[in-house]
C-alpha cells in the first residue's frame, strides 16, 4: 500500500487511528497488538503471498535476539550474533540478488543457469538494516524490555516500514509505552496532517511532474542535446529528493498522529557544500547505520589505523551502500562515485588549506551528486552514457529533449530550485509548528 494511495489516506490511516485511540489508555499491550496487525494488513495489501516472509524474518530474528540477550558467554553471544547477521544478509541476498549473481556467473563462465525471477519482498532492505542494528544492540546489552510483541511492532510499524527512516528499538518502543503519549494530542494531529500534506505536494505535484522530463530523457532513443541532458540530470536529482523526502514526510506525519516521533532523514541536502556534508543531510539514518555498524567496526579491526586504511574503508562502505540500493552494477558505480567524492573531500581537508567560496562549493556538490544519480536512474550503461555524452556535447540545439515538455513539468522544475535552495525544509517547519502555541 503506497502512502499517496487514496485507500491509505482516506480509509486505512483514519480507521487505524480511530480504533487505536478507542482502545483504553491502560491497554497498551492491546494497542501494540492492534498496530502489529495493522502493519501486517498494510504489508499484505502489496502482496499477500509474500507476507509470510516478513513474519518468518520477525520470528527468526526474535529467536536470535533472545539467544544473544540471555547468554552470559561472550564467545557464544558473538557466535550467535555472527550467525544472525549472516542469516539476514543471505535472506536479503536470496530474494534481491540471486538473479544478479546468476547473471554475472553466466557472463564470467559463459554458463547458462536459469534465473529464478523471484519477486522482491517489500521493505526487506530496510528491515534487514534495522534488524542488524537491533541485534548488535542486543549484543551490547542496550535493549530494554524485549518481547515478541514489542519486537514485532518495532519491525512492522507501518509508517516507517517501507522506506524508513531506519529507527532504533529503544527510541521507538519507549514512545509507545510513554503514558504522556497514550491519549490523543491535538497538536500532533494538526502538525501530522500538515506534514502529510507537504509530503503529498512533494510527491504528487513536484516529483511526479518531474518524472515526465526524466522518463522522456532516459527513454529516448535519440541522442539528447546539451541543454536537454543537463535538464534531465538535474530533474532526476530533484525528482528523487522530492519523491523520497515526500514519502518520509508522509511517514513522519502518519507516525505523529499516534504521538510517535520518527528520526529526521533529510535536512536540505542540496544545500550541502561538500559530499561529506551531503551525507550528513541526505538519508541521515542510513548514514548513521553505515557509520555505526560498518565503518566504525572496520576501523576498530585495525591495531594501527592509518589515513589510507580509513579511506579504503569509506570506499568499501559506499560500494556496499550502492549495491544495497539495488542488484545492478550501476548502483555500485553510484556508490563508488560517492565514495570517491568523500575521499576527495577528506584529502582536501587534510592536505589543502585553501578555502573555497561556500556558494561555489554548494553548486559543485549539487552538480557532482546529480551526475552520480545518472547511474542510479539509468536502466543500462548505454542509457547512462547517452545522458553523460549529452552533458559534454555542447551545441546550439535549444529543442531540449526533442519532445514536448508539459508546462507543469517546467513549473515543477522551477519550484524545485526555489524549494531546495531557498526555502526552509520540513524539519524546520515541523520544529516551528511544535513551538507555536496556536495548536495547543
Amino acid at each position: 500500500m503506497l502512502f499517496h494511495n487514496p485507500i491509505y489516506l482516506l480509509i486505512f490511516l483514519p480507521v487505524v487511528f480511530c480504533i487505536y485511540f478507542l482502545i483504553p489508555n491502560n491497554k497498551i499491550n492491546l494497542r501494540i497488538y492492534f498496530l502489529v496487525l495493522s502493519g501486517l494488513i498494510f504489508y499484505a495489501y502489496w502482496n499477500i503471498k509474500l507476507s509470510p516472509l516478513i513474519v518468518i524474518a520477525i520470528l527468526v530474528n526474535f529467536y536470535f535476539s533472545k539467544k544473544i540477550t540471555n547468554s552470559t558467554n561472550i564467545i557464544y553471544k558473538k557466535k550467535i550474533l555472527v550467525i544472525s547477521i549472516i542469516f539476514n544478509i543471505l535472506y536479503l541476498g536470496f530474494f534481491k540478488y540471486a538473479d544478479f549473481v546468476i547473471n554475472n556467473v553466466n557472463i564470467i563462465f559463459n554458463s547458462n543457469f536459469t534465473t529464478l525471477n523471484l519477486p522482491f519482498p517489500l521493505a526487506l532492505s530496510f528491515v534487514t538494516f534495522q534488524t542488524i542494528a537491533f541485534l548488535v544492540e542486543c549484543f551490547d546489552g542496550n535493549i530494554e524490555k524485549n518481547n515478541i510483541r514489542r519486537y514485532s511492532l518495532f519491525i512492522i510499524f507501518f509508517p516507517q516500514l517501507i522506506a524508513g527512516p531506519i529507527v532504533r528499538y529503544n527510541h521507538m518502543i519507549s514512545q509507545f509505552e510513554d503514558k504522556k503519549r497514550s491519549s490523543i494530542i491535538y497538536k500532533n494531529i494538526c502538525i501530522g496532517l500538515i506534514v502529510i500534506s507537504i509530503g503529498l505536494i512533494k510527491k504528487v505535484l513536484i516529483a511526479d511532474n518531474l518524472s515526465v522530463i526524466v522518463d522522456g530523457g532516459f527513454d529516448s532513443n535519440e541522442q539528447i542535446s546539451f541543454f536537454g541532458s543537463w535538464l534531465v540530470t538535474f530533474s532526476f536529482a530533484f525528482q528523487l529528493y522530492f519523491d523520497f523526502s515526500g514519502y518520509i514526510d508522509i511517514a513522519t506525519g502518519s507516525a505523529l498522529l499516534f504521538n510517535i516521533n520518527l528520526p529526521t532523514n533529510f535536512n536540505s541536502p542540496f544545500k550541502a557544500n561538500s559530499i561529506i556534508n551531503f551525507w550528513q543531510r541526505w538519508h541521515i539514518t542510513l548514514t548513521n547505520f553505515l557509520t555505526n555498524y560498518i565503518y566504525n567496526p572496520y576501523l576498530r579491526s585495525f591495531k594501527k589505523l592509518t589515513f589510507l586504511k580509513s579511506m579504503i574503508g569509506i570506499m568499501l562502505v559506499f560500494l556496499i551502500a550502492g549495491l544495497w540500493h539495488g542488484p545492478s552494477w550501476l548502483f555500485v558505480i553510484f556508490g563508488g562515485l560517492h565514495g570517491a567524492g568523500l575521499i576527495t573531500n577528506h584529502i582536501y581537508r587534510k592536505f589543502i588549506s585553501l578555502k573555497i567560496n561556500n556558494f561555489f562549493s554548494q553548486v559543485l556538490t549539487f552538480i557532482y551528486v546529480s551526475f552520480s544519480l545518472i547511474f542510479f536512474r539509468a536502466e543500462s550503461l548505454d542509457d547512462a552514457l547517452k545522458i553523460i555524452k549529452g552533458l559534454y556535447s555542447f551545441n546550439s540545439d535549444f529543442n531540449l529533449l526533442n519532445l514536448y515538455i508539459p508546462l507543469n513539468s517546467i513549473i515543477a522544475f522551477i519550484i524545485s530550485i526555489v524549494v531546495c535552495f531557498i526555502f526552509s525544509n520540513t524539519k524546520y517547519i515541523t520544529d516551528q509548528l511544535k513551538k507555536n502555541k496556536i495548536f495547543d
